[in-house]
């Protein structure tokens, strides 16, 4: 109805059913979900027990109810104990949230630095990209798990939220003779490949020498018979973080 009202063929459908009333519960931030749906826009899984939603509730006051009830009525989908954010017309959906409510005004922020981050990977600058991880770990990471590697990882995936809309990003996935951190495949195979390699305690440089060794680039190449990932550059990088001085190194390598 609304395609022929308006003449213009686009995603309806989260606009129907219960997507304003879900939506109000992130907006008021009810029991913490706002911080929830920003990393579910940022690519990040998110742990939650579905069998905590009824659909006869009339009220939904904890996370897990609000984030079961978007997996129910379709909005996220569930697998192995967390829920995501299943495919882009939905993921457009969560972002609009994000560009236009003013309760997310350091999402926005957020993303400016990671659209510096990302340009600076292509133009080979180095203290940049050491600059912006060294501001979003910081920011994002809480105190007590600051040096973990895991948080790094995580912070990694923040700070290059921007390339979400070139790339499919993923983490620790199979490539070469082994698990490479991120490999970001983009969308348009005239554009660059990315691989991020990380290192904790050690230098940027032993990150690029691991990429190389293991051949991860090789996963652009894609199977027998098929064109290859990219027909761009490929970016290597390598980051380091020193967890007595908290310093974030990076160094970057075009194949």
């Amino acid at each position: 109805m609304f395609a022929l009202t308006e003449n213009k063929i686009k995603n309806y459908w989260p606009k129907a059913g219960e997507y304003g009333e879900l939506k109000d519960y992130v907006l008021n931030d009810v029991d913490g979900v706002r911080e929830a749906i920003m990393l579910l826009v940022a690519g990040e899984p998110i742990k939650a027990n579905i069998s905590e939603y009824a659909t006869t509730a009339p009220v939904l006051r904890r996370r897990n109810e609000i984030l079961s009830a978007m997996t129910v009525y379709g909005y996220l989908n569930y697998c192995d104990g967390c829920v995501r954010i299943p495919n882009r017309e939905l993921w457009e959906e969560f972002d609009q949230i994000i560009q236009e409510e003013p309760q997310y005004s350091y999402m926005r922020e957020l993303e400016k630095e990671s659209a510096r981050i990302l340009q600076a990977t292509y133009d080979g600058d180095e203290d940049t990209v050491g600059k912006v991880l060294a501001i979003v770990h910081t920011t994002e990471s809480p105190l007590k798990a600051y040096n973990d590697e895991a948080e790094l990882s995580g912070s990694v995936k923040l700070a290059y939220i921007a390339a979400r809309n070139k790339y499919n990003m993923e983490r620790e996935d199979q490539a070469g003779i082994g698990y490479v951190d991120y490999i970001f495949y983009p969308h348009n195979r005239s554009d660059d490949g990315i691989i991020i390699e990380l290192k904790v305690d050690d230098s940027p440089e032993t990150a690029l020498q691991q990429i190389k060794d293991k051949n991860y680039a090789l996963k652009f190449q894609g199977k027998m018979g098929e064109p290859p990932k990219t027909t761009g550059r490929i970016i290597l990088v390598g980051i380091g973080y020193y967890r007595k001085d908290k310093v974030h190194r990076c160094r970057i390598e075009v194949l």
